[in-house]
């Protein structure tokens, strides 16, 4: 069976998100359009994609912002930026921050094509068995694999996504409002109060991370970063 790779398209300009779209559809993809650095940060952090097409101008702020979020998280994943600014210095900030190609408009979708391609082969060697070592513990997001001090604990889906949220943001705070909005993505109006809690509860014991998953009170709760 073919596996299934997400990219995440930042493009605040709707027809064009929607050619690329198009363009970059084919099977064993699954494409991803947000239209501003909010939802782009929700996207990109909840499911690391196998990449990211980033346009620098958007509504809320400049992409390359987020250029440098992902590379100080240590997101693995290849960023290709869009930009209608093409000067020298553009190009070099964009590179210099971690972008790993850079494409100036008006472009050819066939060269675009191309290049994405040409990224995710690149990265597609490493990312299969890349996994997060942080003390005793070992997180394979990809394959779905998380040990304690070389024990496998199963973890459900919600937990899942809850923990590689926790861990992609160590040493920061997510609010518990951020948190149930971004772990209850499928449109229910109502999300009980205390299932944020309850699945907190769940991990921190599955995993015995007392002292890694903290609560901040009146806040929110935090992984606590260490010296991994």
């Amino acid at each position: 069976m073919q596996k299934t790779v997400q990219i995440v398209i930042v493009e605040d300009d709707r027809d064009l998100a929607t050619g690329l779209c198009k363009a970059l559809k084919e099977e064993g993809r699954n494409i991803v359009s947000c239209e501003d650095l909010k939802s782009a940060r929700d996207q990109i952090f909840l499911t690391s994609p196998a990449l990211v097409l980033l346009d620098v101008n958007l509504p809320d702020g400049n992409g390359l912002d987020l250029v440098k979020e992902i590379r100080e998280k240590n997101l693995p994943v290849p960023i290709i930026m869009l930009s209608a600014n093409d000067t020298d210095a553009d190009v070099v900030k964009g590179l210099e921050l971690g972008a790993d190609d850079y494409v100036t408009k008006p472009f050819s979708l066939s060269v675009l094509r191309a290049r994405v391609s040409t990224q995710l082969r690149k990265h597609e060697t490493g990312s299969a068995g890349d996994e997060l070592r942080i003390g005793d513990y070992a997180f394979d997001f990809e394959r779905m694999i998380f040990t304690v001090a070389g024990q496998e604990v199963s973890l459900s889906k919600i937990e899942q996504r809850l923990l590689k949220m926790l861990v992609s943001n160590r040493g920061v705070t997510l609010s518990r409002d951020d948190l149930v909005d971004r772990l209850w993505t499928d449109g229910a109006e109502y999300v009980d109060e205390n299932a944020l809690s309850v699945a907190i509860k769940r991990l921190r014991d599955k995993l015995s991370a007392k002292d890694y998953i903290k609560t901040i009170y009146g806040l929110g709760y935090m992984w606590v970063k260490s010296d991994e």
